[in-house]
């Protein structure tokens, strides 16, 4: 099943919810991928790889509940090079309307040792699977998994093989994140060359940003022939992360005059969907990161200002607009009725039902009569906050007595599964004696690895968003929460984590194999 698309059409493969989701502490609900899922469809991504159905059964779950929902987009799901992978794979994405199967293998001379296979041994593997995952889909995308660090040589047999197999696409992943641009753009084309058969299928590129290389990468595959980029909403993934999808659909967009190239992506689509990552993932996205930082748009010195102010081309190369920022950031008060907080909301890219409006309002109102003045960014974090409050457990209450003379103390109530408990603990200032409260009410042994936070907006009443990074037998999870008390803050981010937690342990872990995939 080849793509025939114009020879300048780019499509756009996103694995959020796959190699994004990989990222220690980056976990995500099975009503939070769906929703992702929905988003990425919604914006024009050609294909989204959904999960890896046999890591566990929240994953098949989840992938096939996508499956069952997509609208336009392929749903891929990932398997391993055994039958048994493939058949869960496939039993996962059949029911969406254009599923597919994506399979995969470790050919550098690293990850052949780890299977113990002979050249010939792993070539006779990846014929048997590719044909084995043909048999029952007609879009299979192979990767031969750290392709950049194989022999050539070798690299050119497998992928012939693949091809021969009825692999459609194939993935040329940089795994590790190790290719610098001049290498990534002659591999592809030396592949495109000396492979039979490589003028039939779609070349894809996979770069990690551990050289924070991967958009530059990704953008010389795409002018040396391939035509499907793998990336993830905010570059979310392992280590220092994958391709960041928002980068190269703008680049693509904005320099059009030395990439001609197209996707199919709704970029004004871009900020509502990367709010919505880093809320659901817990991973905040850095002030100053292209695209989607929140100084991306920001002109701080006067020579720039004075630039802006006399025409805005002079130091911004694309529009606010373009990526679905607001063009104002309207002042709101305790006197804004529903439909103006609706209306501000839907700029930000958030359409609420009515009921979900009702609740948000009575959050706004309750910020409003805390604050002067609501701000676009103020809004967004009271969302974020909103879709975080979920879990088994919730603050109720928090009073805490702090001051110069010890002990520091927290009078909590804290609501497990529906039903109230109250306890009062002590601790080194009022947020270890909030999360001395915590922990007495729920035990566990996570350890506190991250504590952070920071002002939303200005002022002194602004609202504190706080970070929470637990650790727990190698599981990794992160929690975050917003109010104008940072005590407060705390707590919420704590206890999110902790349901989080709760979330991870019901997972089965992948093996070791499966964290570092493609």
């Amino acid at each position: 099943m080849t793509d025939k698309r114009p020879d300048n059409r780019v499509l756009i493969f996103d694995t959020t919810l796959r190699d994004g989701e990989q990222s220690p502490g980056a976990t995500m609900t099975h009503d939070e991928k769906l929703e992702i899922a929905e988003l990425l469809d919604e914006m024009g991504v050609d294909i989204i790889e959904a999960g890896f159905p046999i890591a566990s059964d929240g994953d098949f779950e989840a992938v096939s509940d996508i499956a069952k929902a997509s609208r336009n987009a392929v749903i891929c799901g990932l398997a391993r090079a055994q039958f048994k992978d493939i058949d869960r794979c496939w039993e996962a994405v059949r029911h969406a309307r254009r599923p597919r199967i994506h399979t995969f293998i470790g050919t550098s001379p690293l990850h052949r040792a780890i299977p113990n296979l002979t050249m010939d041994e792993m070539a006779e593997r990846i014929h048997e699977t590719v044909s084995h995952a043909r048999n029952l889909c007609d879009n299979v995308q192979w990767s031969p998994m750290d392709a950049t660090r194989t022999e050539h040589d070798y690299l050119c047999r497998v992928v012939e093989i693949a091809i021969r197999a009825g692999a459609t696409t194939i993935n040329i992943p940089d795994t590790v994140g190790y290719t610098a641009p001049r290498e990534s753009a002659d591999l592809i084309r030396m592949l495109r060359e000396r492979v039979p058969g490589a003028d039939e299928i779609v070349f894809a590129t996979h770069c990690h940003n551990d050289l924070g290389m991967a958009t530059a990468n990704a953008l010389a595959a795409v002018e040396a022939g391939a035509r499907q980029i793998e990336c993830t909403i905010n570059g979310l993934g392992e280590r220092a992360g994958n391709t960041a999808l928002e980068e190269v659909v703008m680049a693509l967009k904005v320099r059009h005059d030395i990439l001609p190239y197209s996707t199919g992506i709704d970029t004004t689509r871009i900020m509502n969907i990367s709010r919505r990552v880093a809320a659901v993932s817990g991973f905040p996205v850095q002030y100053n990161k292209a695209i989607v930082g929140k100084n991306a748009f920001a002109h701080e010195s006067g020579i720039h200002q004075d630039g802006m102010l006399k025409n805005a081309q002079t130091f911004e190369i694309m529009r606010p607009e373009d990526v679905g920022l607001s063009a104002s950031n309207l002042v709101m008060g305790k006197h804004s009725g529903r439909a103006a907080l609706r209306d501000k909301l839907r700029q930000l890219g958030y359409e609420l039902a009515d009921n979900q409006l009702n609740d948000v309002f009575v959050r706004f109102k309750a910020l409003a009569d805390r604050k002067k003045e609501v701000y676009d960014d103020d809004l967004v974090a009271l969302m974020t906050d909103s879709t975080s409050a979920e879990g088994q457990m919730q603050v109720k209450f928090l009073r805490v007595i702090c001051g110069t003379e010890a002990p520091q103390s927290a009078d909590l109530i804290l609501t497990i599964n529906g039903t109230d408990h109250q306890v009062t603990a002590e601790g080194d200032g009022p947020v270890d004696a909030t999360f001395n409260a915590v922990k007495k009410l729920f035990p566990h042994s996570a350890r506190l690895a991250l504590y952070q936070v920071h002002a939303v907006t200005e002022g002194t009443d602004a609202q504190a968003t706080v970070s929470v990074r637990l650790e727990e037998g190698g599981k990794i999870v992160t929690g975050q929460s917003s109010d104008t008390d940072t005590v407060v803050a705390s707590a919420k981010a704590y206890v999110n984590a902790l349901n989080n937690l709760v979330v991870r342990r019901e997972k089965t872990k992948p093996a070791d194999e499966l964290k570092s995939v493609s």
